[in-house]
Formats: C-alpha cells, sequence, structure tokens
C-alpha cells in the first residue's frame, strides 16, 4: 500500500486556539505527521508525494468564495491595526437571512464554525497540499490499486462545502470520494472517527450517490454538539443514505464492534464501488480527547473487519488522532489487514 504524504502539509501551525474562553495549546501539531508516516512505513508501506492539482477538482466541493477567502483571509487580517496573529472570528451570523459582508473579520465569522481553527501564515498551503494528498491517494485507487493511505494533514471531516471548524478546512474524505465517483457509480463513506463527521455529512446529506456512515462519541456532550444523532437520515434524494451511530463515552473495544457491524451491514445493503474510510485515532484509550476507550488491538480489529468484509478498492483517508506514544502503532494496526 502507498502512503501518499507532502512535507508542506506541515508548515501549518496556528499555535494556539480558544477552549472554554481560554487560549489553549492547538493539539493538532505538525508532529502528528511525523508519527503517522513512521507508523505506516513500518507497517510496510512505501511513500509516495503528491502532484499539486490546483483547484478544479475540490471546487466540486466547496465554492469559490470559501477557496478565496482561506487563500487571502490571513494577508487581510494582517492589514486590522493590533489584529491577533491568527484569523479567529469574534462574530457569527447565526441564522441570518442578510448578505455577504465585505469585512474579512465578518467573513471569519461566517465561514468558521468554531474556534478550532485559527488560519496561520503558512496555512493556505499545507490545507492544499492535504486536499491535493486525498485526490492523489484516490487517483491511485482509480488507477488500479487495492488501496491507499493519504496521510491528511490538516484534517477534514468538520468542513462543510462553506465551512470551515474543528481543525478542518477542506474535506479531503469528501474531496476523495467526489473524485473515485469518476470510475464508481456509487461510494460509500465510513467514518471511524471519535467525533462525528458532520462536514462530510453535510455535503452529502441530500445525495443518493454517496453513503455517509459515522461511528463516533455521543454529541449530546461531546464535540461536535449539533450534528451526529441517530434521527439524521439524509434529506430529499439523500434520505437513508446517512447512517449516524453514536456511542457512549468510554465506550471499549467489545462496545464498538456491534456498531461497527451495523456500519458495514448498511455498506453491504448499499452495494458501492468503492469505499472511504475516514480514519481518526483519537477513539484511542490514550488520546488526548478520552472520548473512547479503543485499543490498539482494537484498531487492528476494525482493520480486519473492514479488510475481510469488502472485495472493493479502499482509500483510507486521515483525520483525527492526536499526540500520544501508541499513535504510529495505531495506524500500523489498522493499516496491516490491507
Amino acid at each position: 500500500m502507498k502512503v501518499v504524504f507532502s512535507e508542506q502539509q506541515k508548515r501549518h501551525y496556528p499555535e494556539q486556539f480558544l477552549v472554554n474562553g481560554v487560549m489553549q495549546p492547538n493539539p493538532e501539531v505538525p508532529e502528528r505527521c511525523d508519527r503517522l508516516l513512521a507508523g505506516a512505513l513500518e507497517a510496510g508501506c512505501t511513500l509516495d508525494k503528491p502532484e499539486d492539482y490546483g483547484l478544479e477538482a475540490v471546487r466540486k466541493i466547496h465554492p469559490q468564495r470559501y477557496l478565496e477567502f482561506l487563500q487571502n483571509a490571513f494577508t487581510r487580517w494582517s492589514r486590522i491595526e493590533n489584529a491577533a496573529d491568527v484569523v479567529i472570528p469574534n462574530i457569527h451570523p447565526g441564522d441570518s437571512p442578510g448578505g455577504y459582508p465585505a469585512s474579512v473579520v465578518a467573513q471569519a465569522g461566517f465561514h468558521m464554525a468554531d474556534l478550532a481553527c485559527p488560519l496561520s501564515v503558512e496555512s493556505w498551503g499545507s490545507i492544499c497540499w492535504s486536499a491535493w494528498t486525498a485526490l492523489h491517494a484516490a487517483g491511485r485507487v482509480l488507477g488500479g490499486d487495492d488501496s491507499a493511505y493519504a496521510l491528511c494533514r490538516p484534517p477534514g471531516h468538520h468542513a462543510f462545502a462553506e465551512v470551515a471548524g474543528g481543525f478542518c478546512f477542506l474535506n479531503n474524505t469528501a474531496i476523495a470520494a467526489q473524485a473515485l465517483l469518476e470510475k464508481f457509480p456509487r461510494v460509500a463513506i465510513v467514518d471511524v472517527d471519535l467525533h462525528h463527521g458532520n462536514g462530510t455529512q453535510g455535503i452529502f446529506y441530500q445525495r443518493s450517490d454517496v453513503l455517509t456512515v459515522s461511528i463516533h462519541a455521543d454529541p449530546v456532550r461531546f464535540y461536535p454538539f449539533f450534528w451526529g444523532y441517530g434521527n439524521e437520515t439524509g434529506e430529499g434524494a439523500g434520505r437513508g443514505f446517512n447512517l449516524n451511530l453514536p456511542l457512549p463515552r468510554g465506550s471499549r473495544d467489545e462496545d464498538y464492534m456491534p456498531a461497527l457491524e451495523q456500519a458495514l451491514d448498511r455498506v453491504v445493503a448499499f452495494d458501492p464501488g468503492a469505499l472511504v474510510i475516514a480514519l481518526g485515532l483519537d477513539a484511542f484509550e490514550g488520546d488526548p480527547f478520552a472520548g473512547l476507550a479503543i485499543s490498539t488491538g482494537g484498531f487492528g480489529q476494525i482493520g480486519r473487519e473492514i479488510a475481510d468484509r469488502f472485495d472493493l478498492p479502499v482509500l483510507i483517508v486521515q483525520e483525527g488522532g492526536y499526540l500520544c506514544d501508541e499513535l504510529g502503532s495505531n495506524l500500523g494496526a489498522f493499516l496491516n489487514p490491507f
């Protein structure tokens, strides 16, 4: 299996973000890449570097004004006297029916769902290379590889079509799934991150060509709070093509596997041509976010269940998973069955 990765993804690094009204160190650090890459290589993957794919494929998921905001926001923000050294909004529109403002401060509030997605001077380049990593890995699958692993940073599954959130700016998983539709009439996404893949759900919520399934910690008291409930099943043409499987906080391997079986049964019924795994390793029992309690062996079991169940091309896109001694080992355990 190829691990697709570019060192350019490490240049994005806003060192702090706002939590409970307090600025705290940002856990989405460049070192995540080093540990994940080491884990992938140790598992037997070989490195493949992505190309610059431009924005044509990205625009199939994200509209132009959002891309222009991400590209130019830091430069515009820097012209504000005494502004912070990162773009962080202080106003949000709520459900305002009004127009699109010209102020970068207002646009930041419009395009950022929360305060966990600050933009710094190097962010735009890393954001693009993260998306291009997903596209390159999708290209390997389109070209005949049985599987590929996209080591994407920053992650993407909390990004809606026009809204960033939760360390995510472009939805790499959605961009990759859309690319796979060039060859496969139906694509399934299974999100095994600790947190609900709310952006991915939102992007495909009214579509029937992409099935979205997410197994995650119950959002009733956990990020992203407002999405991820079992009654969210899709709308319009997409009704019945979204499945959420929230788990109680602290759920362990034995609690997780029945939900995984339910998720994979739904994929089988959908009969896709390709499968995308939004891989979050933050469900680990030792992850700093401490939401679920999956063991290293549990990640291996999750990988085996998926690999053994399907005779389909599989694209694995990195989402969450934060610094702990076992981060690389958890990735290796998941990748080994592939």
